[in-house]
C-alpha cells in the first residue's frame, strides 16, 4: 500500500478532523522515529498513519478499538508487524508489545497529544516557537494533557532513547509537517 492509499483510506474511514491531523502526527513521528533507529521509514510511517483507523467506530467499544483496526489491515495483506503493531497499541488489550514497531507506535501514540497541547498553551499557538525543554517542563506537571499516558511516552526507553530524546524527535516531526496539523 502506498502512502497516498493509505490517507486515502484514512480520510474515507475516519470522519473527525481531530483524529486524522493525530494519525498524520503519529505517522510523521515514527516516520522519524524509524530514521533515527535505522528502521523501514515508509512500514513504520504506514503503521503510524493506520494506526486508529478504527477508532471512528471503536470510540464508544475502548475493549474493541486497535483489535478491529489490525483486522481491517490483515484483510488488506499488510504486513504482519503491521498488524501486531496496531493491535497491541491499545493498552485496554494487556497484549504484550515485542517488536521495536510495537514499542515505538505504543510510545509514540500519546506523545503527539503532548506536543500538541504545548502548542495550543503557548501564546503563538504554533509548533514553530516550542522546544524540548518546553515540553520536558510541562510533561512533569500533572494537570497539563491528562490524556497523554506519560507511562507510554516515557516507554521510549524502551527503544534505548531518552525522554529528552524522544520528546525532541517527535517535536522536530511534528514542527515538520506544521501546516497540515494547522499548528
Amino acid at each position: 500500500m502506498t502512502r497516498e492509499e493509505a490517507l486515502d483510506l484514512v480520510q474515507k474511514k475516519v470522519k473527525q478532523k481531530n483524529l486524522i491531523k493525530h494519525c498524520l502526527a503519529v505517522e510523521a513521528v515514527m516516520r522519524r522515529l524509524a530514521r533515527e533507529l535505522g528502521e523501514d521509514e515508509e512500514k513504520w510511517g504506514l503503521t503510524g498513519l493506520l494506526h486508529d483507523i478504527d477508532y471512528g467506530e471503536t470510540m464508544d467499544q475502548p475493549e474493541e478499538h486497535s483489535l478491529r483496526g489490525a483486522e481491517y489491515l490483515e484483510e488488506m495483506g499488510m504486513p504482519p508487524e503491521m498488524v501486531q503493531a496496531v493491535r497491541v497499541h491499545n493498552e485496554a488489550h494487556g497484549l504484550p508489545r515485542e517488536s521495536r514497531l510495537d514499542k515505538a507506535l505504543y510510545a509514540a501514540d500519546p506523545l503527539t497529544g503532548l506536543i500538541v497541547a504545548g502548542a495550543l498553551i503557548h501564546p503563538e499557538k504554533k509548533l514553530a516557537p516550542l522546544n524540548t525543554e518546553f515540553l520536558l517542563n510541562r510533561y512533569e506537571e500533572k494537570s497539563f494533557a491528562r490524556g497523554a499516558s506519560r507511562t507510554q511516552i516515557a516507554s521510549c526507553t524502551d527503544l534505548g532513547l531518552t525522554l529528552e530524546e524522544f520528546i525532541g524527535l517527535g517535536l522536530e516531526a511534528m514542527q515538520g509537517i506544521d501546516r497540515e496539523l494547522g499548528l
